[in-house]
C-alpha cells in the first residue's frame, strides 16, 4: 500500500479534467480503475476489503487505492473529474449516503463526505448493480435500450431497472432489490411450500450451500476434492465440476436456472420490459450452460404478450460494467 497524500486543488491554474476513477466496492475486494476521456481503462488497482475493521477503515482503503491509481498513472489529482463508487447496498446518490450495505457491515454512513476528506475531487456514489447497468446501457447498447432489467448473480443477487431509457431508483432508492423478493419452492420439507428469498435459493451462495447439504447426506461430488483446503467454493470450481458432468453440481445449477427464469418471467409480466441483461460471477463462468435453462423457464412463466420479443442476453462487459458505469454517473451528475 502507498501512503495517502491529501491532494490540494491548484488555485488560478486551469487543468483539463480528462479522467475519472471508478471504484467497485465489494465484500471481498476493492477494484479501482482509471478511465480516460476516450472511455478506455488506463490502469487498475485491486486491494482486499477488510470489512471487519469498520467503515472508516474501508474509506481509508478506498483512499489508498485511489491514490495508488493517481501515482501509478503519473497524474495530478486536478486532472481527475470524479471518483465514482459502486456500493453493494442501498445508496442515495444525491447525498452520497449509504443507508444499508449488509455485505460491508455499513449502515447510515456518508461515504461522500468521509472520502472527500482525502481528496478535493467530486465523489459520486451509486448502488453497484445500478452503476453496472449505466455502463451496460451506454457501452453495450449505445443508449438504444428503452426498458431494461439488469440482474447480477454472484454471492448474492442484485438488479437494476432502466425505464424509458433512464435509471429508476425508486422512492427511497431501494428499487432493484430483486434478491430479497419472496419466492415459494415446493418439495423441500415434506412436500410443504418453503418461503424463502430469490437470493437464498439461486445465488452462488445458495447453490454452494445446497451442494454442501447434499454431500453431508452422502451424495458424491468432485467438489469435495476440488475445494479441499480452499476457504470457499467459487464459480470456477462449479464450472470445472459442470464440465466433468458432476451430477450433483449439474442438478443444483439447473435448479437455480429454473428459479431464475421463473422469477424473471414474473418480473417481466409485471413491468413489461423489453431487455434483460444477466451478469455476475455465476453467469460469467457458466452462462453458456445456464442461459438456455433460464430462457426456457422464463417462457414457461411469463404471460405471452409481455413475454414475446424480450431480449435476454449475457453482459459482454462482465466485471468491467460498473467501471464503465462510472463514466455515465459522472456525466449524469456533473455535466
Amino acid at each position: 500500500m502507498v501512503k495517502i497524500t491529501k491532494h490540494k486543488q491548484l488555485i488560478g491554474v486551469f487543468v483539463k479534467k480528462e479522467y475519472i476513477i471508478s471504484v467497485d466496492l465489494g465484500g471481498t475486494k476493492i477494484l479501482s480503475a482509471l478511465l480516460n476521456s476516450k472511455s478506455e481503462i488506463v490502469n487498475r488497482v485491486k486491494v482486499e476489503t477488510e470489512i471487519d475493521k469498520g467503515a472508516s477503515y474501508i474509506v481509508e482503503s478506498i483512499a489508498k487505492a485511489v491514490n495508488e491509481i493517481i501515482v501509478l498513472s503519473n497524474l495530478k489529482a486536478e486532472e481527475v473529474k470524479a471518483i465514482c463508487l459502486g456500493v453493494p447496498g442501498t445508496v442515495n446518490p444525491n447525498e452520497g449516503m449509504i443507508y444499508n450495505a449488509p455485505n460491508l457491515g455499513v449502515k447510515n454512513f456518508n461515504m461522500k463526505s468521509e472520502l472527500s476528506k482525502y481528496f478535493q475531487i467530486p465523489v459520486l456514489l451509486e448502488n453497484d448493480v445500478n452503476i453496472a447497468a449505466l455502463g451496460i446501457k451506454k457501452y453495450e447498447f449505445n443508449d438504444n435500450v428503452k426498458n431494461m432489467l439488469v440482474v447480477f448473480v454472484g454471492t448474492g443477487i442484485g438488479a437494476a431497472l432502466i425505464f424509458d431509457g433512464k435509471m429508476y431508483r425508486g422512492s427511497s432508492f431501494f428499487a432493484g432489490e430483486i434478491g430479497h423478493m419472496k419466492v415459494s419452492q415446493e418439495g423441500k420439507l415434506g412436500g410443504k411450500k418453503v418461503e424463502s428469498t430469490f437470493e437464498t435459493l439461486a445465488s452462488r451462495t445458495a447453490i454452494v450451500n445446497s451442494i454442501k447439504k447434499e454431500i453431508k447426506k452422502g451424495k458424491k461430488s468432485i467438489l469435495t476434492k476440488l475445494s479441499e483446503g480452499k476457504p470457499k467454493i467459487k464459480s470456477k470450481m462449479l464450472l470445472t465440476a459442470l464440465q466433468k458432468k458432476d451430477k450433483l453440481v449439474t442438478k443444483q445449477l439447473e435448479n437455480a436456472g429454473i428459479i431464475i427464469g421463473s422469477v424473471l418471467g414474473s418480473v417481466t409480466t409485471l413491468l413489461n420490459i423489453d431487455t434483460i441483461v444477466i451478469g455476475g460471477g455465476v453467469f460469467e463462468a457458466m452462462g453458456e450452460y445456464l442461459l438456455p435453462v433460464v430462457k426456457d423457464n422464463f417462457s414457461k412463466t411469463v404471460l405471452p404478450e409481455p413475454g414475446k420479443n424480450v431480449n435476454i442476453v449475457l453482459t459482454k462487459l462482465g466485471d468491467d460494467a460498473p467501471l464503465f458505469g462510472g463514466l455515465s454517473l459522472a456525466e449524469e451528475f456533473l455535466d
